[in-house]
């Protein structure tokens, strides 16, 4: 005896959410985003054509996608059919794999977005999931969606920029001592602009004129003979010039998209190159990428940034920036690793936000163990005498105060620095060891007093419990987001080009990530 089955009647219940557990992972969803506030949706409204999906829908089967570790559009489509939790959070309704790739790269996606960590922090607030009193921040690099062998070196683009320029000014003075075009106005005596190399093949143009109307109008062969011979300089260099204009114009173009990076990609130009982990063969990857920055609390990722640049020191402060003006405020301890610690990151924290910065310098590690301590050629360890004002360097030379300096980085932030000189290194037997400067010189320190404060700030907030017991919550925080989110989410590059459309999915994908986590409580 078998149990009934009759594929011609209908079977109830037709409301899917009989079908869901209670701690399905689509209720989290549809909660998270009915608590977005109307207004955020506003925008969405259009008064004329066909009636738009409800953004709240779209939302909601985007983010279950994700949370399934489905990222193409089609795919979504897929699950429409087949899924029934976002089968139920649709409600029958099947937008095209079109409309669901253009709602999550809209511009205004970035909003509800926004109000999604926004919306979810305070539900973590609220059933006292997080305590507020740190937020831990890390980066990691993600594959942009470039092709490969697409890259553009900074390097090579100047280096044929300023062969053109030497070229172009080299055929101008041969122009000019020719008496071939008259002295142009030039704006610049470094290098011909594009408007010049124009005028000047235009000059060249009309002499190429004269000489063909000399042509047509001689009947003498020998004259013609002599003629085009003339004619073929000027006419070579023409082409030389608009070929030179068509690239001036593209390297200009290269440097506006470089900024301030080394490189970028040609399909996808606001990704930068950038070294990725090691593959299983230790061999080190270099792919267009993003740095993707996260706050995290209680493993939950609660703010987020995309930095075309390599380096996660420079991220540090647009990234805080962001939180407070999108996200929340501050809390009173922000934590990171090394890879932050830089004199003006602690300037920022200390003296602007009045937070504490649990951060330390990239020696820290190294100054804790013995050997760095006992090493007697490490400056650190110098004898100092504060009322001289010198060092004792390992040779028990005197190493006195010189003068003052000032260095100035490529954002602008000045660093003070006292330099010290030592008063006789000739013939010391430990110069080897001491000093890489060359022979004659005396061996010169540079001390940033700040800079030593604010590491003596940082090795006495780490050695103290409280807040040694706080930073070394790190890594349990806020590196398991990175592993979720590549290991089990399956997310390791993007699906989007440029760095706004990259900014919307992950942000999609890190929500996700915590919806995931938050529904497995139960």
């Amino acid at each position: 005896m078998f149990k009934n089955y009759n594929m011609n009647q209908l079977v109830l219940p037709l409301d899917l959410a009989v079908k869901l557990k209670d701690n399905d992972i689509a209720f989290s969803i549809h909660h998270l985003v009915e608590s977005i506030p109307q207004e955020a949706f506003d925008s969405f409204i259009r008064h004329t054509g066909c009636p738009s999906y409800h953004p709240r829908m779209m939302l909601k089967i985007i983010l279950c996608g994700y949370t399934q570790s489905t990222f193409s559009g089609r795919k979504i489509e897929g699950l429409l059919n087949d899924s029934i939790r976002i089968m139920w959070l649709a409600q029958g309704y099947k937008p095209s794999y079109r409309t669901i790739n253009r709602f999550r790269v809209h511009p205004e996606m970035k909003e509800l977005i926004r109000q999604c960590f926004v919306q979810f922090r305070c539900q973590l607030v609220q059933e006292k999931l997080i305590d507020q009193e740190a937020i831990f921040i890390d980066g990691t690099k993600i594959e942009a969606n470039a092709n490969k062998f697409t890259f553009v070196w900074k390097k090579a683009i100047e280096k044929y920029h300023a062969n053109l320029v030497e070229k172009s000014n080299q055929l101008y003075n041969k122009l000019l001592e020719n008496e071939i075009i008259p002295e142009l106005k030039r704006e610049n005596d470094e290098q011909l602009s594009i408007e010049e190399l124009t005028q000047i093949a235009e000059k060249l143009d009309e002499v190429v004129d004269d000489y063909t109307q000399k042509i047509d109008s001689s009947d003498d062969v020998n004259e013609r003979k002599q003629l085009r011979s003339e004619r073929k300089s000027p006419k070579q260099m023409v082409k030389q010039l608009y070929d030179w204009i068509t690239r001036k114009q593209k390297y200009e173009k290269d440097f506006e998209i470089f900024g301030t990076r080394n490189s970028y990609s040609k399909t996808d130009c606001e990704a930068t190159f950038m070294r990725m982990k090691d593959d299983y063969m230790q061999n080190g990857q270099l792919k267009a990428g993003y740095n993707v920055q996260i706050a995290t609390e209680g493993q939950f990722a609660l703010a987020y940034d995309v930095f075309p640049n390599p380096t996660d020191t420079k991220t540090l402060i647009p990234f805080l920036d962001r939180i407070e003006k999108e996200f929340f405020s501050l809390p009173k301890h922000i934590v990171a690793d090394a890879g932050y610690g830089s004199e003006q990151n602690y300037d920022d924290i200390l003296t602007k936000r009045k937070c504490t910065a649990l951060i330390p310098h990239n020696h820290y590690v190294n100054e804790q163990k013995k050997k760095y301590k006992k090493d007697p050629f490490k400056t650190s360890n110098w004898a100092y005498d504060e009322e001289s004002d010198a060092f004792t360097c390992p040779n028990e030379q005197k190493v006195t105060f010189r003068y003052h300096s000032t260095r100035t980085d490529k954002t602008g932030f000045q660093r003070q620095y006292k330099v010290y000189e030592c008063e006789d290194c000739t013939d010391c037997p430990l110069r080897t060891l001491c000093t890489k400067a060359q022979e004659g010189t005396n061996r010169k320190l540079m001390v940033n007093e700040k800079w030593e404060q604010q590491k003596e700030y940082v090795r006495t907030k780490l050695s103290e419990e409280e807040t040694a017991a706080i930073y070394r919550q790190r890594k349990m925080d806020v590196e398991p987001v990175f592993g979720f989110l590549k290991a089990n989410l399956g997310f390791t590059r993007f699906s989007v080009r440029g760095k706004s459309k990259v900014d919307n999915e992950i942000g999609l994908a890190l929500m996700a990530v915590n919806i995931r986590k938050y529904a497995a409580r139960g």
